[in-house]
């Protein structure tokens, strides 16, 4: 096995990228956590501890997301992102005034020039549109469906929550003393 190991190390290709490899490995894992002798063990990349860490890591970085996200501080609230597609961008710079001035949002974003193949009454169809990116609380989307549906030239807008799971804390803090409580 260490005589695989040796002649795959000696390959010129192996020698110009593990430095950067090797890096990057003792940088995302930390040198305590990285072991060559798993390695050379089985000859096997498999064998190599990242899944593990990968596991253990994600785990760390999901809690501290969390513990980022919300429920427990008082400066942050449950926030989420909203898309609404707009036929125009008369029409969605206007919805996008209106729902920050209402402080249905502390951000849009417009999106010009998307694309969207949809079915409609039984026909297949193919329309520019523009994407509103919007961030929010949780806690307002009831009132910010109900305000898209009202300023809306579509039967059926698209209003389509995704929460945030995590951010910048300053940033949550201002997208929550940027909109309503309720």
């Amino acid at each position: 096995m260490a005589l695989r190991f040796s002649a795959i190390a000696s390959s010129s290709l192996v020698r110009r990228r593990l430095p950067i490899v090797g890096a990057f490995c003792v940088l995302t894992f930390g040198l305590s956590n990285f072991s060559i002798q798993s390695f050379t063990k089985t000859g096997s990349a498999l064998s190599l501890p990242f899944p593990p860490l990968l596991r253990s890591k994600l785990r760390q970085s999901t809690s501290v997301s969390n513990s980022i996200r919300m429920e427990g501080s008082n400066k942050i609230v449950p926030s989420i992102v909203v898309y609404v597609t707009v036929p125009n961008k008369e029409l969605g710079k206007k919805l996008a005034g209106s729902i920050v001035k209402e402080k249905l949002a502390a951000c849009v974003n417009r999106v010009p020039g998307v694309e969207s193949v949809y079915e409609w009454e039984g026909e297949v169809q193919t329309d520019s549109e523009e994407l509103l990116i919007i961030k929010t609380r949780e806690s307002l989307l009831e009132a910010l469906t109900e305000h898209v549906k009202a300023n809306h030239e579509y039967d059926v807008p698209e209003v389509i929550a995704m929460p945030i799971v995590g951010g910048s804390p300053q940033y949550l803090e201002w997208l929550k003393n940027s909109t309503r409580e309720k």
